[in-house]
């Protein structure tokens, strides 16, 4: 890469940073909040994705949970596009009533950035961020039939390997191409709209491999109708102890997703005490550990000033690394 491209990613980096941590990022805790009556009606959560993927089954968990807890129904409406940037626009224009609420993802913000242009960045200080939620990992599978045992098969394939992803600023782009880029491998990115078609396309041999969360993949690993050849995580995880980091085998590219909580900016503590109220009583409960199990989800339940923090610290990370490794993320799938 250029000098200049180089400069250029690390002031954005520089850039988003400043915005993440200047943004005044959380809203009174839960133990602050004042006598009212929210919520008083339907509660819609935006999710920015399709029905089916992580996202969607997160925020439905945690729907079920709040609707619980607080005595009122939380409607999940799902507003596909732009790695969540459309249901992001859609929340950052609402009432700073409680009426309107959204779990968000991080990629959107600390990936994104990197593989848009600039007046399609979504900025996370549109928001107020209530609480962490959870996080998970990316994993990069395999069809069986396809012959690839390791990353290093990559390499030695005799053939451009294509690698399905789940879109443009996505975690599961930026593990791919860095990966390849790292291995020196001859590749083909595929993007899909979600997870959802990315699985299907390996699991049908469409693509040689693919970059899918854990959760959405573990299943079909189990079965043995894929298989893993590497987690990035910064070690191995509890979900697939037998798979080996990417770091492991030489690449040395740690990509995570987490989700948050997140209201317009300015909803009053009226609102955001009960509803950090609501998510913590939820985080309690037998039903949710459950589901966090089930769906290899590690919980991140931290208060939402901290969420921001790490924003700013994985945006400045994940720009390094785009600019280390020479990378153009606005033309890799």
């Amino acid at each position: 890469m250029a000098k200049a491209a180089t400069r250029s990613l690390i002031a954005l980096a520089a850039t988003a940073a400043f915005t993440l941590t200047a943004c005044g990022g959380a809203p009174a805790d839960a133990t602050s909040q004042a006598s009212g009556g929210w919520p008083s009606g339907n509660v819609e959560m935006l999710v920015g994705y399709a029905p089916g993927g992580s996202s969607d089954v997160i925020s439905r968990a945690i729907a079920k949970g709040l609707s619980t807890d607080l005595d009122a129904p939380f409607r999940i409406t799902n507003r596909e596009g732009g790695n969540g940037a459309v249901a992001a626009a859609e929340l950052a224009d609402a009432p700073a009533d409680g009426s309107v609420i959204g779990i968000q993802n991080a990629s959107l913000y600390a990936i994104t950035p990197l593989a848009v242009a600039p007046d399609q960045v979504s900025r996370i200080d549109d928001f107020d961020v209530v609480h962490g939620i959870s996080s998970e990992n990316y994993v990069l599978v395999t069809n069986p039939v396809s012959g690839l045992r390791a990353v290093a098969d990559l390499a030695t394939a005799n053939r451009p390997i294509r690698y399905g992803t789940t879109g443009v600023g996505t975690g599961a782009q930026l593990s791919g191409a860095l990966l390849m880029k790292a291995a020196g491998v001859v590749s083909e990115p595929v993007p899909f709209a979600s997870g959802a078609p990315n699985l299907a396309a390996v699991l049908a041999n469409e693509v040689d491999v693919a970059v899918i969360h854990v959760g959405e993949a573990i299943e079909n690993i189990q079965s043995g109708k894929l298989m893993p050849l590497a987690v990035f995580s910064p070690e191995r995880i509890g979900f697939l102890p037998e798979v080996p980091t990417a770091k492991e085998q030489g690449h040395d590219i740690v990509v995570t997703q987490y989700r948050f909580m997140t209201v317009p900016k300015g909803t009053p503590a009226e609102v955001t005490g009960p509803l950090i109220a609501g998510l913590r009583a939820t985080f309690d409960t037998p039903a949710y550990q459950r589901f966090n199990e089930q769906n290899s989800l590690l919980p991140m339940e931290i208060p939402g000033d901290q969420v921001v923090a790490q924003l700013a610290a994985d945006s400045r990370r994940y720009a390094e690394m785009v600019a280390q490794g020479g990378i153009d993320l606005h033309n890799i799938g």
